[in-house]
């Protein structure tokens, strides 16, 4: 026999019970209607609420039917953002140990890869200096395989999110320019079918005042115009600059966020600079909310490349 729950009564069901399943059985319920009605309730109240079980997450997800924008709703805790992985068959830089190691001790709610992890240069629109022998895409997706297989060892029960880069985007373009749209749909024709365990989309905004995507403006001040002209605090990629840049006014603070890159600067990869200097770093963000508001972002460095030695919190960590 099925309930019919007040608002005020699907709150008091929670409380007692505080398990999907458990309110399932007691009201008659489906689990699919509870959580309906347990998303809705936090919605309504900006409320959490969180279940008994510790594993239970006290964050909610939205994704989008359409793929373009992920919500998430996150009282307190911390999402980890990496970006221009790039990864490379037989290279793993010293951001990437770090980001691992960092991930296993901070214990994030939420883990983003905020695009460019997979580089795509055999398929690029930069020419092969100098005859170099590139990677083929099928060593491209074996080596991103093999070091987010080590981010998600570490995550243990963080969501695992993926804002498309414009250099993941190469994979399904490339495949959609040769053989059209006959094979849209297909497993496998999508870079998202070789990583099943994480949610991709184009950005994902945090409770409503946080937006993390690949990238908006470009050039030296892209940080500033990005938190300045979207009115949110925003962290993107792209340019590999890993910095921070705030922005006050009479709402208050917010924050600008490039997150670096977890590639080596002067990698194989980057041929294209030819040996150009570059305003690059690598590293990644650390982004921790309370009472669901962002606190001041902070960053990781990588500081001796060769000798996997990166700075964090006032430390030089060896990983």
């Amino acid at each position: 026999m099925t309930i019919k729950l007040s608002d005020d009564d699907f709150i008091e069901f929670w409380k007692k019970f505080g398990s999907v399943s458990e309110v399932s059985k007691a009201s008659g319920l489906s689990v699919r209607a509870v959580n309906y009605r347990r998303r809705n309730m936090e919605k309504k109240t900006g409320e959490i609420l969180v279940g008994v079980d510790p594993r239970s997450p006290d964050f909610s997800i939205t994704y989008p039917d359409n793929g373009v924008r992920t919500k998430v709703e996150l009282n307190s805790g911390v999402i980890m953002v990496a970006s221009d992985c790039h990864y490379w068959p037989g290279v793993i830089s010293a951001a990437h140990k770090a980001f691992v190691h960092l991930i296993k001790q901070i214990k994030p709610k939420i883990i983003i890869l905020n695009g460019d992890v997979f580089d795509g240069a055999g398929i690029s629109r930069f020419p092969a200096a100098d005859w170099q022998a590139l990677p083929t895409v099928k060593q491209e997706l074996e080596a991103c395989q093999d070091r987010v297989n080590e981010i998600e060892l570490a995550a243990g029960n963080a969501k695992l999110l993926w804002s498309w880069g414009n250099h993941d985007l190469r994979f399904n373009a490339k495949l959609a320019s040769q053989v059209g749209d006959g094979f849209k749909g297909l497993h496998g024709f999508n870079l998202k079918d070789y990583f099943p365990r994480w949610k991709f989309s184009t950005s994902i905004m945090v409770n409503d005042h946080t937006m993390i995507k690949h990238r908006w403006h470009n050039g030296i001040h892209a940080v500033y115009n990005n938190v300045t002209k979207s009115g949110v605090s925003f962290c993107t990629g792209h340019l590999h600059s890993l910095k921070v840049t705030p922005y006050s006014d009479y709402h208050g603070a917010r924050y600008g966020i490039d997150c670096g890159t977890l590639a080596p600067i002067y990698g194989d990869g980057f041929s294209y600079m030819e040996d150009a200097p570059r305003n690059w770093r690598s590293g990644a963000a650390i982004l921790t909310f309370h009472d669901s508001k962002l606190m001041p972002p902070e960053l990781f460095e990588v500081i001796d490349e060769d000798a996997d030695l990166v700075y964090f919190r006032g430390e030089v960590l060896k990983v």
